[in-house]
């Protein structure tokens, strides 16, 4: 999902309620909560540390840098059509792991998330796709799509496995995925 013109929204209250420590299946604690508009520089620094392929199944092409603009917009939520819930390095505010919807149609909002390398295969994306999922029901969203590339075969795998698919198309290399959340989802 790469940010689209627009002007930033007005200020919103923070949902503090979406603040959580995590334990992660190899027993590591993250914190998540939802992003803030002074996370812009943090984005642009997880940016530095994915890897080239992790940046690429992210944002369908790699950058020496993520630009300043495109960080301030996706660090610039309003908390209810558009929210990204960010994952914090243990003892530090580091971001390593980032999980967005914003709206596409009437009914339907996209979400994409990055997750650093090292923090891949623990168990955070998951963690992450149910937390994402549940503020967005809260907030009368229940429909979403993903565009990913037809080769990250991870983040394929983890829709398959906890949502219920509606619809797959692939074309071009990239594979359209629209969902719900599944029935009886865990909530951590």
């Amino acid at each position: 999902m790469r940010p689209s013109a627009g002007t930033p929204t007005d200020p919103a209250v923070y949902p503090a309620e979406l603040e959580r420590t995590l334990a992660l299946k190899d027993g590591a604690r993250v914190r998540i909560r939802p992003i803030r508009r002074d996370d812009a520089g943090r984005l642009i620094d997880l940016y530095a540390r994915l890897g080239r392929t992790t940046a690429y199944q992210r944002f369908f092409t790699v950058m020496r840098r993520l630009p300043p603009d495109w960080a301030r917009l996706l660090a610039d939520v309003d908390y209810r059509r558009r929210l990204a819930l960010v994952a914090e390095e243990p003892g530090s505010d580091a971001l390593i792991a980032v999980a967005r919807y914003m709206p596409c149609e009437d009914d339907v909002a996209e979400v994409a998330f990055v997750v650093q390398d090292g923090w891949q295969d623990r168990g955070l994306g998951t963690a992450l796709l149910h937390q994402l999922l549940a503020a967005a029901a809260a907030r009368g969203i229940g429909r979403f799509r993903a565009y990913v590339l037809a080769d990250n075969r991870r983040m394929l795998d983890m829709l398959s496995r906890f949502t219920d698919i509606e619809t797959r198309r692939h074309e071009a290399g990239v594979v359209e995925v629209t969902f719900r959340a599944k029935t009886g989802a865990p909530r951590r």
